[in-house]
Order: C-alpha cells, then sequence, then structure tokens
C-alpha cells in the first residue's frame, strides 16, 4: 500500500471514495446532509486549501484524509481558526472493501508525520457518536478524548487531540 499526495486525475475518484466510506452513517443509506456529502466528494477545493492524502493498490483508491495544516476548509459548524501549533484531521474515509486491512491507521499515521515535518505540537479531530470503529482507532493510536462540542442544532461532535 502506498500512501502519498493526491494528484488532481485521482481526485474524483477519491472523492468518490470518501463521499461513500460516509454513506453507512445516514438513515437508508443516502445523506441526510447533502451539502455534505457534495464536500466529502469536492477534493478539489479541499486540495487548494489542505493536505489530501490517499493510500494506493495497484493504482486504486482504498481511502483518503485531510489535513489542515494552516488553515480551516469552510463549510459546515463554524470552527474556530487552527491554532499556529496545530494541525486538524478531517474526513478520513476508507473504502468499504478495503477495511480492517490498516488503511486507516496508515492514512492517520502519514498524517501524524506530516503535522510533524510541519513542526506541529498537536493534532486534533473530530468524529460523530455512531463513528465506533473510527474512534476505536484514534484511541488505540494515543489520541485523548476532550470535550464535546454540541453546536445550537443540537449537532454532537467528539474531539480528540494528539501530542506530538
Amino acid at each position: 500500500m502506498e500512501i502519498r499526495r493526491l494528484r488532481p486525475e485521482e481526485f474524483e475518484e477519491a472523492g468518490a471514495v470518501t463521499a461513500g466510506a460516509y454513506a453507512e452513517y445516514a438513515p437508508g443509506g443516502a445523506s441526510p446532509n447533502l451539502d455534505y456529502r457534495d464536500r466529502l466528494a469536492d477534493v478539489v477545493t479541499r486540495a487548494e486549501q489542505a493536505l489530501v492524502l490517499g493510500a494506493f493498490e495497484d493504482g486504486r483508491v482504498l481511502g483518503t484524509v485531510t489535513l489542515e495544516l494552516d488553515r480551516r476548509i469552510p463549510g459546515g459548524h463554524p470552527r474556530p481558526p487552527l491554532r499556529p501549533d496545530q494541525a486538524h484531521v478531517r474526513m478520513l474515509g476508507v473504502d468499504e472493501s478495503a477495511r480492517r486491512a490498516g488503511v486507516g491507521r496508515a492514512l492517520m499515521e502519514a498524517c501524524l508525520e506530516e503535522a510533524r515535518r510541519a513542526g506541529k505540537a498537536r493534532v486534533t479531530l473530530e468524529t460523530t457518536e455512531t463513528m465506533e470503529a473510527a474512534q476505536r482507532l484514534y484511541e488505540a493510536m494515543g489520541f485523548e478524548r476532550r470535550a464535546d462540542e454540541v453546536f445550537d442544532d443540537g449537532f454532537l461532535l467528539r474531539t480528540y487531540e494528539y501530542r506530538l
């Protein structure tokens, strides 16, 4: 398996893999938030503003992850700006056929390495209550749970932090 920055010709396939990875968390397999599904698939915009890594095997995209190093990607619930010592992981998604094969862990380890290379002291991320497999991965890697964030509309995010 190869982990590297996505190339423009891979953006469409990578976006489909990422959006597909989140489909199971929506009732009936359809996204309750089409705006978010569109943002998951929009690798072009993310790659302009953040580092988007992919996991590849035999030329096929197995999964992707986005790492905010300097600024937040706009959209969704309002978030405070990144602190100078902070990198933030977003939109980790692994194709269903490649799950439980170490793809998510490899992408996360690449994020930690990129954050170190960028001189960051910590990596943060957020996940939803229903993403239990992701929570197990983060905790097994040494991410520490922080206070949940609840937004005005009742949406809850579990927050994690890893000290480099």
